[in-house]
């Protein structure tokens, strides 16, 4: 339990009872979350949500803040195998009496859930603040990311929504009797059925239908078929039965211009690495900005650290170059990684100091994730390579010493056990004298967890990104080495040596030693291989789904 802090009533003159903000997740992508919705899950002190909801809002929320679950298992329901489902309306009563701020978030939009309805009038008998955050319903939201206009110009026909799991067979002869869109929200195991109902109550058999589970998310799968062939397309993909019988999905029914042209509309599931399962063997720190990008394609990036950061065996240098920087002794200080940063700023830490103790020192940092880690800390470098993002880069742009402009001629270069010498040759050409300081050691990580290596030795993922010769070693040593299947991409020529010296057969080579250029490479590798496989008429299939016994599944 997160620890009680005081709040303020969002009504002057009540008596501060707690605050509950009532708040739409969406369908599914944590992007699709609006900015007050962000801002809510900031300052909240309890967090209610199911597991699927937790995951979308959770990382947007305090790392202290409690989450209540609202399924658990006593003894007795265990052993019956049956889970027993907390009221989250007491829940949150509970947690907005003690006076905290409280989030309760739900699928789609808070306005078109009966339960969370329930919920705000709870709140309200109490005379318990509470407001509400408007999500993207998720019977709208579903289409948009599937290429499913719900409506084109000049159409007159409304569009209706139903919900198949509650709807009355009113609803079902209402429906069938209308010629317009219809949006039906029901599951996989039940929506061949919800199509029986509706060519019963009156639609023709042949009208269109589109069937998207997962939809927002990159497991999102879409099927075309129409009332009369959707059981039919299912058997023969055989879709049911499986785990994701019961998992929600959003069909819609009826026939317009764009909705025929979904091939040319669905955005989303045609990103050139849609559902890849990519390997990124760095942390989740070095990776973040990597993943991003990656997502951006559509992949879904899992970092998997092969190498741990530990301290120098020997500190004393690092604490004497750093009592040098605060004494005048240097000119300049050289980042060249984000670990650099690291060691020094938890240094400067121990010292009891701060980005302050900068003043007066030209500071060079190597590619933009340095710089952004710089900027962090309170510094903003004064030189950043203006092309290659590494250290011959850094040098292109480095001036030489001038001693008439230069007072100082020493740079402090805080840097790994094992970095390469290219860049304190290169200052020394140029004239300046190099304190090359160990600042942190890198020693190999630990084995990822059972089913991540079972996952790269098996051909679960679809590809694995390497950036140096080290994460190939380290990684082919804590995991095994990546199946054939397995796209492998690699950051230059030196890195896809080591990866051949291995068994590995390199795949993508990135034109520049830029990670940002090695997923871009990746990308355009992937979209090639999606158009050759339409140009051959054949179904698309990510890598990990050709290895044996893999189960195909259409993407497109």
């Amino acid at each position: 339990m997160s620890p009680t802090r005081p709040t303020t009533s969002a009504f002057p003159g009540i008596a501060a009872h707690g605050h509950v903000t009532f708040l739409g997740a969406g369908p599914g992508d944590p992007g699709l979350l609006t900015l007050r919705a962000v801002e809510a899950l900031a300052a909240a002190d309890v967090l209610i949500a199911e597991p699927d909801v937790l995951d979308v809002v959770r990382t947007h929320a305090r790392v202290n803040v409690d989450t209540p679950q609202l399924t658990v298992a006593d003894e007795k329901s265990a052993a019956a195998g049956v889970p027993v489902i907390r009221d989250a309306a007491n829940l949150v009563m509970e947690a907005a009496r003690s006076g905290r701020r409280v989030v309760r978030a739900v699928t789609g939009d808070p306005g078109l859930d009966g339960n969370t309805a329930e919920e705000m009038l709870v709140c309200a008998s109490e005379g318990i603040p509470f407001e509400v955050v408007p999500g993207i319903p998720t019977a709208v939201g579903v289409p948009a990311y599937a290429g499913v206009p719900l409506r084109e110009r000049g159409d007159g026909n409304g569009v209706r929504f139903v919900d198949a799991r509650t709807a009355s067979a009113r609803c079902w002869t209402e429906a069938g009797a209308s010629d317009g869109i219809l949006v039906v929200s029901s599951t996989l195991e039940t929506v061949s059925a919800a199509a029986a109902e509706l060519v019963s109550a009156g639609r023709k058999p042949d009208t269109p239908l589109t069937v998207t589970v997962a939809g927002t998310t990159t497991r999102q799968r879409t099927w075309c078929a129409t009332l009369g062939t959707i059981a039919q397309v299912f058997k023969q993909g055989k879709v049911l039965p499986s785990p994701e019988g019961a998992r929600p999905v959003i069909a819609v029914v009826g026939e317009h211009g764009a909705s025929a042209r979904r091939d040319e509309l669905a955005w989303f599931e045609s990103k050139p690495l849609f559902g890849w399962r990519v390997l990124v063997p760095r942390t989740k720190e070095q990776a973040a900005s990597l993943s991003d990008q990656l997502r951006s394609y559509g992949a879904v990036p899992h970092e998997v650290p092969t190498i741990a950061v530990e301290p120098p065996r020997t500190p004393q240098q690092m604490e004497r170059a750093v009592k040098g920087l605060v004494t005048g002794r240097y000119e300049w200080i050289a980042f060249t990684s984000v670990n650099a940063v690291k060691a020094v700023r938890e240094k400067f830490e121990e010292y009891g100091l701060d980005a302050r103790a900068f003043a007066g020192i030209k500071v060079a940092a190597v590619g933009e994730q340095t710089a952004a880690s710089l900027v962090e800390f309170g510094v903003k470098p004064d030189l950043v390579p203006s092309g290659e993002q590494s250290a011959a880069g850094l040098l292109e742009d480095w001036p030489p010493y001038d001693p008439v402009f230069d007072p100082i001629d020493r740079v402090f270069l805080p840097r790994a056990d094992i970095a390469t010498e290219t860049l304190v040759a290169g200052l020394i050409e140029l004239g300046w004298e190099v304190d090359d300081v160990t600042a942190y050691r890198t020693v190999r990580a630990s084995p990822p967890p059972a089913d991540t290596r079972e996952a790269i030795k098996g051909g679960g993922f679809d590809a694995v990104l390497f950036t140096s010769s080290s994460t190939v070693r380290n990684l082919v040593g804590i995991a095994g080495k990546p199946h054939n299947v397995t796209v492998i991409a690699c950051i230059g020529p030196a890195t896809a040596k080591t990866a051949e010296e291995h068994g590995l057969r390199v795949d993508v080579l990135s034109p520049e030693p830029s990670v940002s250029k090695l997923a871009e490479a990746l990308a355009e590798y992937g979209a090639a291989r999606r158009e050759a496989a339409k140009e051959a008429g054949e179904t698309v299939f990510r890598p990990s789904e050709r290895r044996p016994g893999a189960r195909r599944r259409r993407t497109t």
